[in-house]
């Protein structure tokens, strides 16, 4: 592959520019042909992704941001680049707004992107001895904060086994747990779209409700009750601490909870939950798995190993351990909400289609059966009769 054109008077990769990002990504992707040039935003682009770009055989790839942010050892950058396939990194995200897909542009040997004549913005072009030594920097990386994050872990257990073991310091919310299943909604990016699309399991199984921090409130303008508001109330609306649910206060191990001045003025009751953890969702989980929940679904905190490698600020230690405390009985919303979502289109087409002839036939029935003298058999014999003749007298 040649990496500058030979045959135009303006240097560098030419090709049409195809937007692969976000909502552009499913166009893009349809419309992607040799020779392109792929705009991504991938950072630490992973194996998969990276063979998914190398499949499309494009001219170039120009990431919005780093291939390598330095928190993991990916092996996405260095895969391009052994297919020969030219990289640019970090045009930002000021650029890509300028960014239209599907308009002729080209990339220069610097990494500045160009629409026609106009400038986007610029990218940092990468290679091999780069690749290789971000990889190598991120191994160190990750090792160091992965053994620093089970020093911090086994800290924890030092401090908090009794209540991860025996679930010492736990309150006895008086709500109705044991035996049924809980959600428990955490005020995450995405929890109000998740809390809608576990509507029809709400539905079902009326499960216990717990709110934790601002979620709560997501709960109460989508139309349900808390049975139990785990946080500090001073953000949490009055309206929805009033609302009837058991309020638990996260507490230092010393026994202080922020917020309790605001419960007072308010005159709701309220009980308090000392532990390490500053994580009113830890607390929420370890409540339902202790007081004998069947199934907690988590929307609004997901915890994965790639958030742990990342240093999330979620993904602490107190996190991972109370998730192993719950163990098989926690779910993750979004796995709710696919098991109850039924993609319509051709998949479930012939239903509707026999359902409509069904219904054609039934209406057919009813009306030969009452359209005569005699009682509804009698009519629809004659009916039967009558078109058997007519089709006989086609033939004659």
């Amino acid at each position: 592959m040649s990496l500058f054109s030979r045959t135009d008077d303006l240097p560098g990769i030419h090709g049409t520019v195809r937007d692969l990002t976000g909502a552009a990504l499913a166009k893009g992707l349809k419309k992607f042909s040799d020779g392109d040039i792929a705009v991504v935003d991938a950072p630490d682009i992973s194996r998969p992704a990276a063979q998914q770009l190398i499949d499309l055989r494009p001219a170039a790839v120009v990431n919005i941001a780093r291939f390598s942010t330095g928190a993991v050892p990916n092996f996405g950058p260095q895969m391009l680049i052994d297919a020969e396939i030219p990289v640019f990194e970090d045009l930002g995200a000021e650029a890509h707004a300028k960014l239209r897909g599907g308009k002729k542009g080209r990339v220069t040997e610097d990494g500045e992107l160009f629409l026609g004549s106009d400038a986007v913005g610029t990218a940092a072009p990468v290679d091999a001895a780069a690749a290789e030594s971000r990889f190598n920097e991120a191994q160190r990386n990750l090792v160091e904060h992965m053994e620093a994050f089970f020093g911090n872990t086994i800290q924890f257990i030092h401090s908090e086994a009794p209540l991860l073991i025996d679930g010492l310091g736990i309150p006895d919310t008086g709500a109705s747990v044991k035996g049924r299943k809980v959600v428990v909604v955490s005020p995450g990016a995405d929890h109000a779209e998740q809390l809608k699309g576990l509507r029809n399991f709400i539905r079902e199984y009326d499960p216990v409700l717990i709110g934790v921090d601002a979620a709560a409130d997501t709960l109460v303008r989508e139309g349900y009750t808390p049975d139990l508001i785990v946080g500090n109330p001073a953000g949490i609306e009055s309206e929805t601490l009033r609302s009837g649910a058991s309020v638990v206060l996260p507490a230092e191990p010393d026994g202080h909870a922020a917020g309790l001045e605001r419960i007072q003025d308010l005159g709701i009751g309220a009980m308090t939950f000392p532990s390490a953890t500053d994580s009113a969702t830890d607390l929420a989980l370890l409540l339902a798995e202790y007081h004998g929940a069947e199934l907690v679904v988590n929307a609004g905190a997901p915890l994965d190993l790639d958030a742990i490698f990342a240093d999330r600020p979620e993904a602490t230690p107190a996190a991972l351990l109370t998730r192993s405390k719950v163990g098989a009985r926690l779910i993750d919303a979004e796995a709710v909400i696919d098991l109850y979502h039924v993609p319509s289109g051709r998949g479930t087409a012939w239903l509707w289609a026999i359902l409509g002839i069904l219904v054609a036939v039934a209406v057919v029935v009813l009306v030969a059966g009452t359209a005569g003298d005699g009682g509804f058999t009698e009519n629809l014999i004659d009916t039967w009769n009558n078109i058997a003749l007519t089709v006989q007298s086609w033939f004659k």
